[in-house]
């Protein structure tokens, strides 16, 4: 489907070629300007014209803009060992495995944790974007873990101030390369988009208050199981602090781990995974507390590094 639009090219575009005035005019990308002058689906005047042809000011644009792709919604799909480990009217908390997001976002196709509870009829709040609502936080799609879905609209509003007052407190273990020194700590560093990757994030002087504490729980010949606390909760916030200081997340190419060393661990993602949360429940202010196990890849990777502390991988 797509829609008609015709507009006359203000003064101030006078000169310009099309598919920069089409791209300005109706609000799209250059290249998506070119490509509808490409097919045909645009015209000046009228006329049929290439993407570098220069407009005048009056000639009239026509444009057949297509229509803006739907928001992606939430899809019931049943997803394989997504657990739900507590329930009641307030809140869920699931046990998410690697390979699941936390709700549907646009250009991925894969299943996902509202998707998961709603073909196991869960219901959950309502509050929040169509795509994501009762999610008040996130992990990554190759962190496995303890998440935490609002049900009721109170329940929404008070776990998204707690997150965002940092009284939440989530615990992870990480199996990272090396030995970080000193073997307890904290890394505070600003957290940002990479500037030169649309899908990492880094350490950038003017980035977002990001703050991450951690303590060696057991030393390995090549490598280090850390317990980490999150005190911020920024997008890969463990991933890009651990590789900033060297000690990247074993099995976690995208920020720099040994790939050799990933395999002969039979890694295919990130040693990371959400083992602790804890908050004050929304009902009644309680304390209350959960815990996760390791699944299975992270548990025989870390059996096969502890194997390997008398001799070589």
């Amino acid at each position: 489907m797509s829609q008609r639009r015709s507009l006359p090219v203000p003064e101030g575009l006078d000169g310009m070629r099309l598919d920069a005035a089409i791209s300005r005019l109706f609000g799209v990308s250059r290249t998506a300007a070119a490509d509808l002058v490409g097919t045909g689906a645009a015209s000046l005047d009228g006329q049929v014209s290439t993407k570098s042809e220069r407009v005048t000011t009056g000639a009239v644009l026509d444009v057949d803009l297509p229509d803006p792709p739907k928001p992606p919604g939430v899809e019931p799909g049943p997803v394989e060992h997504l657990s739900v480990v507590h329930a009641d009217d307030d809140l869920l908390v699931v046990d998410k495995p690697v390979g699941v997001a936390a709700h549907p976002s646009p250009g991925w196709e894969g299943p996902t944790v509202l998707g998961g509870l709603a073909a196991a009829g869960h219901r959950v709040s309502t509050s929040g974007a169509e795509e994501r609502q009762g999610i008040v936080h996130r992990l990554d799609v190759g962190t496995s873990g303890l998440m935490v879905v609002a049900r009721s609209e109170r329940a929404y509003t008070v776990l998204k101030d707690a997150f965002r007052e940092r009284t939440v407190d989530k615990r992870y273990h990480a199996l990272v390369q090396g030995h970080p020194d000193p073997s307890s700590g904290t890394i505070d560093a600003p957290i940002d988009r990479h500037p030169s990757s649309a899908y990492r994030f880094a350490v950038v002087a003017g980035g977002r208050d990001s703050v991450t504490h951690y303590e060696t729980i057991e030393a390995f010949r090549h490598a280090s199981l850390l317990e980490v606390h999150l005190e911020t909760g920024r997008t890969h916030q463990i991933r890009v602090h651990m590789a900033a200081v060297r000690h990247p997340c074993v099995g976690d190419v995208t920020y720099g781990a040994d790939p050799t060393l990933s395999r002969k661990l039979g890694l295919e993602r990130q040693w990371l995974h959400a083992v602790r949360l804890s908050f004050a429940h929304p009902a009644d202010g309680s304390w209350v507390s959960f815990d996760s196990a390791y699944p299975e890849d992270l548990r025989r990777a870390l059996e096969r590094v502890a194997e390997a502390d008398g001799g070589r991988l």
